[in-house]
Parts: structure tokens; sequence; C-alpha cells
């Protein structure tokens, strides 16, 4: 079976890995200075800051910008519920607005509708490595004064309009393993601003900026010496992984040619960096998934429920109207395109498509 996802790690870790233990220093120390200097000239920024994992780094962005109860962020209802959960930590409420169909991103078209007298900021997410239209948010948190905090989880080495994601707002990536770079886990919060790298930093290693004096409330949300070791490894690699991504998906988006499934869209103003290649399927999904499967092609689907549509978002009353999330999420299948594929495997996964049997789905009352 192909898998949907292989982390490809080598000697180059392992080396880097094996030096941070044998330093005795193996908490937050020089590795992690070093991954966060690095990390932040990749995206173009002046601060980067290293914390425990994605959706810390969203949470820690949030209270950085003094969000918290009575307060509004607008956001997607088509991504992984950290994205929206997030928002609920600090106490403030995800408002969502629905997707493009072409892009599967938060639609600046329909943001200002959702502002209100309690909006403090957006939070787009560049879902499966394809920028989000960031020209229009961004003009509409100017008018408004809001904050942008952006969700990159899945788009380190992506650039919108020749920028790179990262530098736009305050911007929050994962590292976790099945991230197109990866510590095993991890996040980084990138920013241009000064004071806001200095919170940052303060909320991370509770609210202490020397040893056992400590400002401000603040939680340990500490990267390891180890993790970064992985990180700066994987980083170096980082533009050889996102080449071969973009060129697997390319021939993928070539040779399928199935009249009823759909190949990824990419606006021609980016750099898409696939962190999923993602199939829509106008027919019986299950038993298209069945017949990938058989042909040895891994599957998943990102994401089946729409956030808003999610138990706890029902139990809490938080609802949306987003029908084009909802069909998308009826729809969607995601294919390998990572790195490690070979030219057989992407053939294979191409062929096993474009022979797919696919009937119209079983309607339930």
């Amino acid at each position: 079976m192909i898998p949907v996802a292989r982390p490809l790690i080598g000697h180059e870790e392992e080396e880097a890995v094996l030096a941070v233990l044998r330093s005795g220093i193996i908490a937050q120390g020089p590795e992690v200075e070093h991954f966060e200097t690095e990390f932040a000239a990749v995206c173009g920024t002046r601060y980067a800051v290293a914390v425990t994992n994605g959706t810390a780094a969203l949470y820690l962005a949030l209270l950085a910008h003094n969000i918290g109860p009575g307060d509004e962020v607008i956001t997607t209802p088509f991504s992984f519920v950290a994205t929206a959960n997030s928002i609920l930590m600090t106490g403030a409420t995800p408002v969502f607005v629905d997707i493009d169909p072409q892009t599967y991103n938060l639609n600046p078209d329909l943001i200002p509708a959702a502002i209100t007298p309690r909006t403090r900021a957006i939070m787009p997410v560049h879902l499966y490595g394809q920028p989000v239209d960031m020209a229009p948010i961004m003009e509409i948190a100017r008018r408004y004064h809001l904050a942008v905090i952006e969700d990159a989880a899945q788009a380190i080495g992506a650039t919108y309009r020749g920028q790179p994601v990262g530098s736009f707002g305050v911007d929050c990536f994962s590292l976790y393993a099945t991230k197109n770079i990866t510590s095993g886990e991890g996040g980084m919060i990138t920013t241009n601003d000064p004071a806001i790298a200095e919170r940052l930093r303060l909320l991370r290693n509770h609210g202490s900026r020397m040893r056992y004096y400590h400002e401000s409330l603040g939680y340990n949300f500490r990267m390891t010496d180890v993790l970064a070791a992985i990180g700066r490894a994987q980083l170096a690699k980082c533009d050889r992984f996102t080449r071969r991504r973009i060129a697997n998906a390319a021939f993928l988006s070539q040779y399928i040619n199935h009249p009823t499934v759909i190949t990824p869209f990419v606006r021609p103003d980016v750099r898409h960096v696939f962190h999923q290649y993602t199939i829509r399927v106008i027919g019986d999904r299950d038993a298209v998934i069945q017949q990938l499967n058989a042909a040895g092609v891994g599957t998943a689907i990102f994401y089946p429920l729409p956030i808003p549509q999610q138990p706890l978002y029902r139990q809490l009353g938080i609802e949306a109207e987003t029908p084009v999330a909802n069909r998308v999420a009826r729809e969607i299948i995601a294919l390998p395109v990572h790195p490690g594929l070979s030219e057989e495997e992407l053939h294979q996964i191409a062929t096993a498509v474009n022979e797919l049997q696919i009937r119209e789905p079983v309607l339930t009352i």
C-alpha cells in the first residue's frame, strides 16, 4: 500500500539528535535558538518563536494579541479542528465564513458581512499548502483594525505573489510528523513585530525572562533541543522536499483524466506546496476509497466534517451556514503526494484513479 504520508528521516537527523544528547543540553537551548533564526530566514521575517506544537502556536498567537472572552475571531469551517479550538481556548468565539469552491480556503468576499463590533482578528488557513488570497484579507484587516493570525501549519515554503507564507501577519506553523518538514512534534510562530515576539517568549516560558522571576501568567510550551535538531536538519531539506511535492502533484494532475474526478486547482499567483493532493469525487466516495485501497493506493479524508458540524460545536451552539464547505467535505479524498514517491508509484496512483468505477451515492433520508 502506498501511504498518504511518509516522513523522510535520514542520517542527518540521526546525527543531529546524537550531537544534542552528547552535549548534555536537551531542553530549550542553543539548538532552538538556531532553529528559530533559520526558520525566520525561510519565512522572510525578523522573528520566529519555537513552541511545543502547532496548536500551542495558534493559542499563544491569540493570547499575544490579548484576545479572550467576549471577542470574536473570523476563521474557516474547513480545517483541522485545532484552528477553531485555539480560539475557544482563549474564551473567544470562532465565527465561521464559508470557503472558496476552487481553493477550499477562506473566501475573502464573505468576510465583511461577518464582522461585528466584537471582531478582533481574522484567522485564515493555508489549506493543503495553498496560500489564501491574502491581499483582500490584509485590506479588510486594515480597514477594520483587525489582527491577522495565519494558520500556516500545512504551508511551509509556500508563497503568495512571491511573498513567503509566514510574513503577512503573525503566522503559526506545525512540525508534526506528517507535515512537509517535521521535528516529530513542534510548532513555530513568525512575526515582524518585536513586541509580539517578546510577548510570545514570555507566554511559552511561564511568563519569565530571567529564571525564577515571573512577570505574567505563562505556560510551559517550550521546544526541546532534541526536536529543534531534527527540525533544523529537515529545514535544510525543505526546498528539495517541496520541489518534489510540486513535481509529484503536477504529474498526477497531468495523468489523471477521469471524467468525474476533479484534480486540485492552483491559483496562478501562488506557490502551492502540496501538503496534501486532494481530488474531489462526484459519486460514491466510500466505494471509490475501497477501489483505490484495493489497487494499493492509500487515501485519507481531510476533513470529513466541517468544524461547525463537529459534536463539540453543536453542543456549544456555534452554528454557521457553510454550504460550500459542507459539499467539499462530502467529496474530498487525499492521495499520496509526498517526496518519497517513485515514478512507478505515481503511475500506479494515476492509473488507479483513471480506472475507477464511480456510481452515484446512495441517498438516505
